[in-house]
């Protein structure tokens, strides 16, 4: 049987190392040139096939696939943009069969969270049906580290790294002045419904001294007059209090302490930023001086403190989808399991995409202090490995070095237009 091509996309909010994914599919693919003929990444995500908008990886030389490795971003453009049930849609099933069809694409590697496998998963399903089967992979990918049945999610170990860090360091800042000045700082970081990002800014401290003080976590119902009785503490025994807080802190009849009252190409409730909120709620109630700041996109994107773990996990994954691919394996996502918490080891394995699709996978109880505001020594022991070693990128006059892609396009060969 001669060789195939394979679609890769990423999707959704990228991270510090989705590229280093992407790299491990791409390298990985080369290696395997009698099944793997080329590698086409969707530009803009799924919505690259859909309009037959793809890049021929193949145009990339070794080096530049290479730097991904330490290229944050989506290097061929990501985009939140769900397929449909086929019985809602049956029109994007189709332009998707057709074009894979057209370009002989028989591998189909997803590169992203709960609801891209739903996609993968889907797809591997309804080109069985559509009488096109195609070989689909999902390649795990997200901040939130929400996935279910994977130890950890390839983009969480870097952003949680990113958190611990800015806490402490925004920490010494306010302590130096808090006699005088700043008695409360706020941060706020991602996190809708799972709070793992937030327990993160926990491992900066560990005695009761120590920042943050305050973690809000979407996982505990936020009660107000708990919540300001122990900043108020917090600045009584220490001078000044340091609070993280999930962007989905929500209050116990679910309402999101920041809904925006709009909704995001997904469905998913819009925030509006929760940090304001609860400084808002410290300036009324105590009157303390107060700073805060939104993490945002710098919390997903900081690649040059990424970390050496997850670096190697991101293009673990992305390696072992293609190697799972060749070997005639379909439907399924690379997760990571953990052997031991130190020292720190994992493997890969595989799981079926059905045990993962739109599945979520929240913050335990038991990783939560009995409070409801700090994490447990189960948490850390979790947690702190996720961020260990660094894996910096190279510099140039002072700046990281990145990719600098071709992106040439591949021939459009179905005649035909799509409009998503």
């Amino acid at each position: 049987m001669s060789a195939r091509n394979a679609f890769y996309a990423q999707s959704g909010g990228v991270t510090a190392v989705i590229n280093a994914s992407a790299c491990g599919v791409i390298e990985t693919a080369r290696k395997h040139s009698n099944k793997i003929a080329n590698v086409y990444a969707g530009r803009n995500g799924i919505i690259g096939a859909l309009t037959e908008d793809m890049i021929d990886t193949s145009k990339e030389s070794a080096s530049t696939i290479a730097a991904l490795m330490y290229t944050p971003g989506g290097a061929f453009g990501s985009a939140r943009y769900k397929l449909k049930g086929i019985e809602e849609n049956r029109a994007e099933y189709e332009r998707l069969i057709e074009v894979f069809k057209a370009h002989d694409i028989g591998y189909f590697f997803y590169n992203g969270g709960n609801d891209s496998m739903d996609t993968a998963h889907k797809v591997s399903q309804i080109s069985r049906k559509m009488g096109y089967p195609v070989t689909c992979l999902g390649v795990p990918k997200t901040v939130d580290n929400d996935l279910p049945v994977t130890d950890t999610c390839p983009g969480f170990g870097s952003v949680a790294k990113y958190v611990a860090v800015s806490t402490q360091e925004a920490a010494m800042d306010v302590l130096s002045m808090a006699k005088t000045s700043t008695k409360v700082f706020i941060l706020e970081v991602m996190g809708r419904h799972a709070g793992w990002i937030a327990a993160a800014g926990g491992l900066a401290g560990k005695k009761p001294e120590d920042a943050p003080h305050i973690i809000l976590f979407p996982e505990i119902p936020f009660e107000q007059t708990a919540f300001l009785k122990k900043v108020q503490q917090c600045v009584s025994d220490y001078g000044y209090c340091v609070i993280v807080v999930s962007e989905g802190a929500a209050y116990a009849n679910g309402q999101f302490l920041a809904e925006a009252g709009t909704r995001d190409a997904f469905g998913h409730a819009q925030l509006g930023g929760v940090a304001p909120v609860v400084a808002n709620m410290v300036r009324e109630s105590l009157g303390y001086k107060f700073h805060y700041a939104i993490a945002d996109y710098l919390q997903r994107s900081a690649r040059h403190i990424a970390s050496d773990v997850d670096v190697k996990q991101a293009y673990a994954v992305g390696k072992a989808a293609v190697q799972y691919a060749v070997q005639g394996k379909t439907a399924v996502m690379p997760v990571i399991k953990r052997i031991s918490d130190q020292p720190y080891r994992w493997k890969i394995e595989s799981a079926p995409l059905s045990r993962i699709a739109n599945k979520e996978k929240k913050l335990p109880r038991h990783y939560i202090s009995k409070d409801g505001f700090g994490i447990t020594a189960a948490a850390r022991r979790y947690l702190q490995p996720l961020i260990t070693g660094e894996n910096y990128p190279p510099y140039i006059n002072g700046l990281p070095k990145v990719a600098k892609l071709k992106n040439k396009l591949v021939k459009p060969l179905t005649g035909t237009k799509f409009v998503v």
